[in-house]
């Protein structure tokens, strides 16, 4: 395919001359995305009169592989999504404020996966826990909740898991974020450091480096590493752990970059509602079906957990235990499968195991990123 902006015959272009270009395209670029919000709009309309929801992760998950299939570059297919999940909160919000609650304050991990998932035109709902997220969500105070449920390093996180047993919130999608920790202090110096305050994930994935670096130093737990950021701001005595941007809102230095345990380091969000307010996700072609069971504690329990997934060919990318704490070495099992419940091998495969469960919950479907 030729490019309309370049010619054989034509002089090289000057820097003036490319930057007009640009110029020009960024209006004709605004004016589309201006007739696309318009039509945004009337998509809500109508939407408002069916009494359907704004907010479809299916949909907008077929949007971004669509687009990701036919770009013919330069742009690469990881900066497709970013900047069309913005376009579509964008014009989402023309049509609805969308509430999402996460783990706060400003500067969390959790409150950049929310913006990396949603976009930036939602209505933000800090959290001082991951308790009152779900809370919040099931409470109608958030529409939606992002709680993060497992850890590249650190395995799962278990408060979380813990709740979703009792909460009646369903999952709807998932986001996978890079995880940087930063050493951060009022004083661009490990100097003088007494304590290091953060989320206690955090504390444990960057534990190698604190033990060489500052052995004597306290490791404080609290509620959040934004919280820990901003601690560090008040005490000069005091370290927090958290990001390059809570760096930057709680203004300290980023002291020593970096400093996590595995150079890979990613968590994964879930993005939780309450089920009665929101349909589950309908079949995107890429999904994933989140369970949590349980059976009685006698040989060949594992079996009848995992020969159903195979009799019917329905693959199991994640299983994690918890102790159901009742005293008699019982536990209740955690499994993503892939597939929706629409397809009927996923939905034979469930429907067998939920005869050989004694406790048997979907968490959750939703559309997965396989790009």
């Amino acid at each position: 395919m030729s490019d309309p902006d370049r010619s054989s015959d034509a002089a090289e272009p000057t820097l003036p001359q490319l930057r007009e270009r640009i110029d020009s395209l960024d209006r004709d670029l605004l004016a589309l995305i201006n007739r696309r919000a318009r039509l945004a709009q009337e998509v809500g309309e109508i939407k408002k009169r069916e009494g359907s929801v704004v907010f479809r992760p299916e949909r907008e998950a077929q949007v971004i592989d669509g687009l990701k299939s036919g770009n013919p570059g330069p742009l690469k297919n990881e900066s497709v999504a970013p900047i069309w999940r913005e376009i579509m909160s964008a014009c989402r919000a023309l049509e609805t404020p969308t509430r999402v609650a996460y783990l706060g304050p400003a500067g969390t991990f959790s409150e950049e996966a929310a913006l990396g998932y949603f976009g930036s035109s939602i209505v933000r709902v800090p959290c001082a826990s991951i308790d009152e997220v779900f809370r919040s969500t099931s409470a109608g105070v958030a529409d939606f909740g992002v709680v993060p449920v497992e850890n590249s390093t650190e395995g799962m996180v278990a408060r979380s898991l813990d709740i979703f047993l009792t909460m009646p919130l369903f999952i709807i999608g998932e986001t996978s974020l890079f995880v940087r920790h930063n050493l951060l202090r009022r004083d661009n110096s490990l100097e003088g450091i007494t304590a290091v305050c953060a989320h206690p994930q955090a504390l444990a994935q960057c534990h190698e480096w604190l033990s060489l670096h500052l052995p004597q130093a306290e490791r404080r737990p609290v509620s959040s590493n934004a919280e820990g950021a901003r601690l560090a701001a008040l005490d000069p005595s005091v370290a927090g752990i958290a990001s390059a941007r809570a760096a930057s809102e709680y203004g300290v230095h980023v002291v020593a970059p970096a400093i996590q345990n595995d150079t890979h380091n990613r968590t994964r969000f879930a993005i939780v509602t309450d089920p009665l307010r929101h349909p589950a996700p309908q079949a995107s072609g890429h999904d994933c079906t989140s369970l949590v069971v349980s059976v009685e504690n006698r040989p060949g329990a594992m079996y009848d957990i995992l020969a159903p997934l195979k009799r019917h060919g329905v693959s199991m990318s994640r299983l994690e235990s918890r102790p159901a704490r009742s005293g008699q070495w019982e536990y209740y099992f955690f499994i993503d499968l892939q597939g929706h419940p629409d397809q009927p091998a996923v939905q034979a495969a469930m429907h067998e195991l939920r005869e050989a469960c004694s406790f048997f919950k979907v968490l959750g479907t939703y559309p997965i990123d396989v790009h």
